[in-house]
């Protein structure tokens, strides 16, 4: 139980400052910039899926929590967000340097879900903004902050502790909670669910991916390096594993319909991309 509290600490600890720094920013934008300015930021926004993409392959899936408070406030697109949670490397460079994996697949790796991940997040902007005629989505920094009662009137940081107190602790009971029934469940029974078949491994590598915690990455990972699972299921589970960012999206988004819509969309990309992986025959 100790060490369950100690890495759920650690884990949400890790987390403060890129959530604390986004929501200075998301407040700023909010009450600084004029409209004008606002709406440059957004526009520019549509070239997110590339940037997105790239930053997200750092290990921290600060990023991905980040990320989904920048969607629930509109500043960065859908396409964007599914472009970092694909591309979000979590554990997975890591335990690849720790196990001293030749730097050329680590490249290749990394390269893949990059382009994975900026080739999907364009294509679901574009989907969204012409086949579903959506209208285009405004900035509404203000009703996050309605919904978390922060006082926004009272300051800039105020606000910005508020928000990054309250998504803090939820993440930490959400991990709490994670990390018992995994420890119930124990790792090894966690990667006796994957089979090394290439569509049953993708499939169900997919839903691993989907647990928002570190093991769940760790376990995939390990599999692939222990030629336990194809490089096809083993990136159809890290492209889904976005981190810690799908809480962070069911708790900062309103829309429960969205949040799933989100969740299906890139369980669906990561596994369609694994299957591809393996079906095209590509290693490394």
């Amino acid at each position: 139980m100790y060490d369950i509290i100690l890495d759920t600490l650690m884990d949400g600890i890790r987390l403060l400052p890129f959530l604390f720094v986004t929501y200075i920013v998301m407040e700023y934008i909010e009450h600084k910039m004029s409209a004008g300015t606002r709406r440059v930021v957004q526009a520019s926004g549509r070239f997110g899926p590339l940037i997105g993409s790239i930053a997200g392959i750092f290990p921290q899936c600060g990023f991905s929590a980040a990320a989904a408070s920048l969607y629930a406030g509109r500043v960065i697109t859908r396409g964007t967000l599914i472009a970092i949670f694909l591309s979000t490397s979590d554990e997975m460079l890591p335990v690849f340097i720790s196990q001293q994996v030749p730097v050329k697949t680590i490249l290749s790796v990394l390269g893949m879900k990059v382009v994975i991940g900026m080739v999907a997040g364009f294509l679901v902007d574009v989907v969204f903004s012409m086949v579903k005629k959506e209208p285009e989505q405004k900035m509404d920094i203000h009703h996050m902050c309605e919904h978390d009662h922060c006082h926004c009137e009272d300051g800039i940081l105020k606000s910005a502790f508020v928000h990054t107190s309250q998504i803090f602790f939820f993440i930490i009971l959400v991990s709490f909670i994670l990390n018992l029934v995994i420890a119930g469940i124990g790792e090894e029974s966690l990667t006796e669910i994957i089979l090394n078949q290439p569509l049953i491994g993708s499939l169900l590598s997919g839903i691993v991916g989907l647990i928002p915690n570190c093991a769940a990455s760790v376990v995939i990972t390990q599999l692939y390096l222990d030629g336990a699972m194809s490089l096809g299921a083993m990136m159809s589970g890290l492209l889904v594993g976005a981190g810690v960012g799908l809480i962070v999206l069911y708790r900062t988004n309103d829309s429960l319909r969205e949040n799933l819509r989100i969740t299906v969309i890139l369980y669906a990309i990561g596994v369609a991309a694994g299957i591809a992986i393996d079906f095209l025959g590509i290693t490394l």
